[in-house]
């Protein structure tokens, strides 16, 4: 016989036990079960038709323009440095003076002769008159005759030489004034003054930086950019065969000004199977610096009347790249799709959607075709 104690435990356990199965079947009434009429909740976008432009980015570096060596045309003395070191110069600018003493004794004594074979051109020419007419009146013979004809053209002949001298002196006094060829940045220079420098002698360079170039690699495949740059070289520059690039600085900005290629080679790298490429920006204010590495944004092509999804709502079904659909009851179908570039708004769809279609790009995990689901639009969400 149970003592009262376990009795009165006894009836305590029966009554819990009472209790959780009549709470029990109430639950079984209100909630609904997996697989019979329960709802997952998904989040869905309505497809609709635009324009995008694919682009494709590649690694480059920044080189001048035009980078040029300066050096001497004359032998002489560095006298002086006329700019300073890493300065921007403008074509013209004188930068060294190189000692032109000598030159200007040179050319007073290119011009003493000048003028001594004026003075005998001018003596041969009487000479000439007086024997030709003298000829004529058959007082002289024929022979003195052409002795002044020879002694006229030599007199001329040395005073061109006499002139060409006269005109090297000037032109090597000139290049005592040594210019800057181009505008650009100058280096520092490599003789100090005083040096004694001979004819060819390297002094600085001078880099032109605008425009300013980039110079990058392009897969092989992109045959399409290839052929766009060339049709611009081509077409003389004209903008319908134009390939437009931008460019994004090593800090991620975007350099304000738009660029355009030029040049692509016409072969392709064995080694790494790629093409080198050539891209032109203005460069006015000097920001952009030879030797950056940056990277070049090309739009390779645009795209219109197309279909945008999230990347998350395609997977990989058993006939390829799909999306759930959803019907007009709410269900989900799978939905094989023609999949096109990665854009940064998106995965482009070639063919399979149309527009005013409900994908699923969240919620997918668990889906079967044919499943009731609870769609909540995407856009409602965001606005919440």
């Amino acid at each position: 016989m149970p003592t009262p104690l376990a009795r009165r435990f006894l009836r305590r356990v029966a009554f819990f036990t009472s209790a959780a199965l009549i709470l029990t079947g109430c639950g079984s009434d209100s909630e609904q079960q997996p697989g019979q009429g329960w709802a997952p909740p998904v989040t869905v976008i309505t497809t609709e038709k635009t324009s995008v432009q694919v682009e494709q980015t590649y690694a480059g570096r920044l080189r001048g323009a035009r980078d040029v060596e300066v050096r001497t045309r004359v032998q002489g003395i560095v006298e002086q440095r006329l700019y300073e070191e890493g300065r921007h110069v403008n074509k013209g600018d004188a930068l060294f003076r190189i000692d032109p003493e000598p030159f200007a004794v040179a050319l007073q004594a290119a011009r003493a002769e000048e003028q001594t074979a004026e003075a005998d051109l001018s003596q041969a020419q009487r000479e000439w008159d007086r024997i030709s007419r003298l000829y004529e009146q058959d007082a002289v013979s024929r022979r003195e005759r052409d002795n002044a004809r020879s002694a006229l053209e030599l007199a001329q002949a040395r005073k061109a030489l006499a002139q060409a001298r006269t005109a090297q002196a000037q032109l090597e006094l000139g290049y005592t004034r040594v210019e800057a060829p181009l505008s650009g940045v100058t280096s520092l220079e490599v003789l100090p003054e005083g040096s004694l420098v001979e004819r060819g002698t390297l002094l600085t360079t001078i880099v032109q930086q605008d425009p300013i170039h980039v110079r990058f690699s392009l897969p092989e495949e992109d045959a399409a950019l290839q052929r766009g740059a060339r049709a611009a070289l081509a077409g003389a520059g004209h903008s319908d065969h134009s390939r437009k690039a931008r460019l994004v600085l090593p800090d991620g900005s975007c350099y304000e000004k738009t660029g355009e290629i030029d040049f692509t080679a016409a072969t392709v790298d064995p080694r790494t199977g790629s093409v080198l490429a050539r891209a032109v920006f203005a460069n006015p204010e000097n920001l952009l610096i030879p030797g950056q590495f940056v990277r070049v944004r090309v739009l390779l092509q645009t795209l219109d009347e197309i279909i945008l999804v999230p990347e998350s709502a395609v997977f990989e079904g058993r006939e390829g790249p799909s999306v759930y659909v959803l019907n007009a009851d709410d269900k989900v179908d799978a939905r094989r799709i023609v999949l096109g570039p990665v854009v940064t708004a998106g995965q482009v769809v070639l063919e399979g959607l149309e527009p005013g279609e409900r994908v699923v790009i969240n919620g997918q995990v668990g889906l079967q075709p044919g499943m009731p689901v609870n769609p909540q639009d995407a856009a409602q969400e965001e606005s919440r």
